[in-house]
C-alpha cells in the first residue's frame, strides 16, 4: 500500500496537524497525514471558536504566512466580533463564533485540494528510527510507512483517559479511543513524558433553554474577518447569550464534591490556569456566588449549545441538577456530560526551536503534545513544524521567528527556553513588544517572509504591499497637509478639545487621543483623498495606527533592536557549562538541559541572572 517513501507523515489530523500538512505540502514536499479518524480532521474538540485575545493575533499570524487557519475560520463563522476595542490596537483581538460541522468540512475540503497531501486513516502505534533518525512510522495494523520526517500531533490523545465523576473511560475525545504505544516508545528513546489534564463542558439541546431570561450577546456591527485574503466577511449573525451561575448551583454542585475526580485523587495531572472546571472556580473563589456562562451555539442549523464556562468532571446527575437551576437552563436536555481528560505530553524544553526534537533527528512535535492548550497555539505550532520539516529535507535555514516578529515567536520560544508545567496559553503581557505584534499589521511583520519561503503565494504579497504603499502614502498626506483653525476648530470643539489658533499640520491635529479617523473624514481634503485614492477599512485604520502611536512604535522598536544584539551571539552547540564554575549551580543546571542556542535566549531562561550572562559573555569573548 505504501511502497513510495513520503517527504513529511504528519500523525493526529487536529488543528496542529492540518496545519503542518498544509505547509509541508504547499511548499512542496510528497505529504501523508494519517489519523484515527478522517472525519474529524479539524474537529473543533472544545468550544466552537477562534481567536481571543492574544490567540486571535495567532491566527492573523498563521494566514499571514501562508496558512489556513484564517480562512477556514471566515467560511464557517456564524459571529465576529473585535475585542478590546475600548483599549489600544495593541490589545485588540479578533474572535469568531464558528459553526462546527462546517469547520471541520471545510479543514477536510481545504486539505483535499492540496496538492501532494494523501490521507489514511488508522492509529499510528510507533516510529521507525535508524541511527538516531526518524525514518517512518507503523500502524496499529502493522504497516511500515516510510518517511523522511514526521509531525506528532497527538493532541490529548496519548494514554487519554476520560473522567466523569467516579468512571473512568479510555479515551482521546468523547467517543473516540486513546492513542497508545508511542510514549511508551519515546521514554524507551531517552524522553521525558508528563500528564497534563483538560477539560470541557455539557452539550445541551438549544430547544430547552429560555433564552427569554438571558443577556444576548451580538457579534460587532460591522464585523471583520480574520484572513488579508478576499474571504466574505459576514452580513448575516448568530447572537450568543449570558447568564450565571448562583449560591443554589453552586451549593449543588459542591454536593458532587466527594465523588469528584479533581478532589478525591483520581486527577493528579494540572489543568490550564486560565480557563478552570466550574468546580474548581467555586472551590478557588469561595466569596463569589455567581461565575458568567457564556451561551454558544454549536452552528447555524443545529440545535446544539455550548456551555461556555461550565466545564467539569463531576458526575453526570450532579452536572444535571446543578445546571437545571441556572437562569434559562430549568428544562434544559444534555447532548453529553461535560468531562476532564488527562494525556501524556512532553515537556517541550526537549525540543529545537524548528520543533525538532534534541533526541531524534527529523522527528517534530506540535500542539498539545507540547504543554499547551488552545486551538490556535496548536495551529501555529503545527504550521511551523510542517515549514521547518519541508526546509530541513530540502537543506535550507530553518524558518525561526524571533519574539519580536510574531506572538508564534513568544510562543515557541517560551515553550523551549521556560517549558511548562501546566497548560500553556497565550496572553498579549507574555509578550514585551506587543506594540510591534498587533493583529492589524501580521501581514506586514510576516507575509513577505512567509512569501520567502515560498509558502505564502504571489497574490498574498501583491495584497501586501499594495496596503503598506497606501496606508504609509496616507500618513505622509497628513505630514504634509495643512489644515485651516476654521475647518478642523468645530471638530475639536465636538470632542472637547483644545482649539488651534493658527493652520497646523493635520498629522499634529490627527495625533491628539479623542480625535478618529471619523472625525478626520469630515474634512473634505480628506475624505476627497480617501475616494480618489481608493482607500480601504484596512488601510485607514493602518494609517491611523500609524499617526497616533508612531512614538510608541519607535521606542518599542529601539528596545527591540538593541536586545535584538544578543540573539546575535551564538553558544557553541552542546556546550558544556559544568565547565563555567564562575556560573551558578542553578544556572549550569538550566543551560545544560536547554541548551540555548543564543545568549539572548539564555538570558529567558528561568533561574539564570544577569551575572550568569556576564559570565557567558566574558567566555565568549564579547
Amino acid at each position: 500500500m505504501f511502497g513510495e517513501e513520503y517527504d513529511v507523515i504528519v500523525v493526529g489530523g487536529g488543528h496542529a496537524g492540518a496545519e503542518a500538512a498544509a505547509a509541508a505540502a504547499n511548499m512542496g514536499s510528497k505529504t501523508l497525514l494519517v489519523t484515527m479518524n478522517l472525519q474529524t480532521i479539524g474537529q473543533m474538540s472544545c468550544n466552537p471558536a477562534m481567536g481571543g485575545i492574544a490567540k486571535g493575533q495567532i491566527v492573523r499570524e498563521i494566514d499571514a504566512l501562508g496558512g489556513y487557519s484564517g480562512i477556514i475560520t471566515d467560511k464557517s463563522a456564524i459571529q465576529f466580533k473585535m475585542l478590546n476595542k475600548s483599549k489600544g490596537p495593541a490589545m485588540w483581538s479578533p474572535r469568531a463564533q464558528n459553526d462546527r460541522m462546517r469547520f471541520a468540512e471545510e479543514w477536510r475540503l481545504a486539505l483535499e485540494n492540496t496538492p501532494n497531501c494523501d490521507f489514511y486513516q488508522e492509529m499510528v502505534h510507533g516510529l521507525l528510527t535508524d541511527n538516531g533518525k526518524v525514518v517512518g512510522v507503523r500502524t496499529s495494523l502493522g504497516l511500515e510507512i516510510k518517511g523522511k520526517a514526521v509531525v506528532l500531533t497527538n493532541g490529548t490523545f496519548l494514554n487519554g483517559l476520560i473522567h466523569i465523576g467516579e468512571k473512568q473511560l479510555g479515551g482521546g475525545r468523547a467517543g473516540e479511543k486513546a492513542s497508545t504505544g508511542i510514549t511508551e516508545q519515546l521514554l524507551g528513546f531517552g524522553f521525558e513524558s508528563g500528564r497534563m489534564k483538560t477539560g470541557t463542558p455539557p452539550r445541551v439541546d438549544g430547544r430547552s433553554l429560555n433564552y427569554e431570561v438571558m443577556i444576548p450577546q451580538p457579534g460587532d456591527l460591522v464585523p471583520e474577518k480574520f484572513s488579508y485574503l478576499q474571504t466574505q466577511a459576514l452580513n448575516v449573525q448568530k447572537d450568543c447569550h449570558m447568564t450565571h451561575t448562583s449560591a443554589l448551583v453552586h451549593d449543588l454542585l459542591r454536593e458532587g464534591f466527594d465523588r469528584s475526580p479533581m478532589f478525591n485523587g483520581r486527577i493528579k495531572s494540572i489543568g490550564p490556569r486560565y480557563c478552570p472546571s466550574i468546580e474548581d472556580k467555586i472551590n478557588r473563589f469561595a466569596d463569589k456566588d455567581s461565575h458568567q456562562l457564556f451561551v454558544e451555539p454549536e452552528g447555524w442549523n443545529t440545535v446544539e449549545v455550548y456551555v461556555n464556562g461550565f466545564s467539569t468532571s463531576l458526575p453526570e446527575d450532579v452536572q444535571y441538577k446543578a445546571l437545571r437551576s441556572v437562569k434559562g437552563f430549568e428544562n434544559v436536555k444534555f447532548f453529553r456530560p461535560g468531562y476532564a481528560i488527562e494525556y501524556d505530553y512532553f515537556p517541550p524544553t526537549q525540543l529545537k526551536h524548528t520543533l525538532e526534537t534534541k533526541l531524534v533527528d527529523n522527528l517534530y512535535f506540535a500542539g498539545q503534545i507540547n504543554g499547551t492548550t488552545g486551538y490556535e497555539e496548536a495551529a501555529s505550532q503545527g504550521l511551523m513544524a510542517g515549514i521547518n520539516a519541508h526546509l530541513k529535507l530540502a537543506e535550507k535555514d530553518p524558518f525561526i521567528l524571533q519574539r519580536d516578529e510574531a506572538y508564534i515567536g513568544v510562543l515557541i520560544d517560551d515553550l523551549i527556553t521556560k517549558g511548562t508545567e501546566e497548560p500553556y496559553r497565550m496572553f498579549t503581557s507574555r509578550a514585551e513588544y506587543r506594540t510591534l505584534l498587533r493583529q492589524d499589521n501580521a501581514d506586514l511583520r510576516l507575509t513577505p517572509k512567509g512569501h520567502a519561503i515560498g509558502l505564502a503565494k504571489d497574490e498574498r504579497l501583491v495584497r501586501m504591499e499594495d496596503k503598506e504603499r497606501k496606508s504609509r502614502e496616507f500618513v505622509d498626506f497628513f505630514r504634509k497637509t495643512s489644515v485651516l483653525p476654521e475647518d478642523i476648530n468645530p471638530i475639536l470643539e465636538s470632542v472637547n478639545s483644545a482649539v488651534v489658533k493658527q493652520s497646523d499640520k493635520m498629522f499634529k491635529v490627527f495625533s491628539r487621543p479623542n480625535v478618529t479617523m471619523g472625525h478626520m473624514m469630515e474634512l473634505e481634503a480628506v475624505d476627497r483623498y480617501v475616494s480618489e485614492n481608493g482607500l480601504d477599512r484596512e488601510e485607514m485604520e493602518q494609517a491611523e495606527i500609524q499617526v497616533k502611536y508612531s512614538g510608541y512604535i519607535a521606542k518599542e522598536k529601539n528596545n527591540a533592536d538593541k536586545l535584538q544584539r544578543l540573539e546575535n551571539v551564538k553558544i557553541p552547540p552542546n556546550f558544556d557549562y559544568t565547565k563555567l564554575k564562575s556560573l551558578s549551580y542553578e544556572a549550569r543546571e538550566k543551560l545544560g538541559a536547554v541548551q540555548p542556542v543564543t545568549i539572548a535566549q539564555a538570558a529567558r531562561v528561568s533561574g539564570v541572572n544577569p551575572s550568569d550572562i556576564s559570565v557567558l559573555l566574558v567566555f565568549l569573548g564579547r
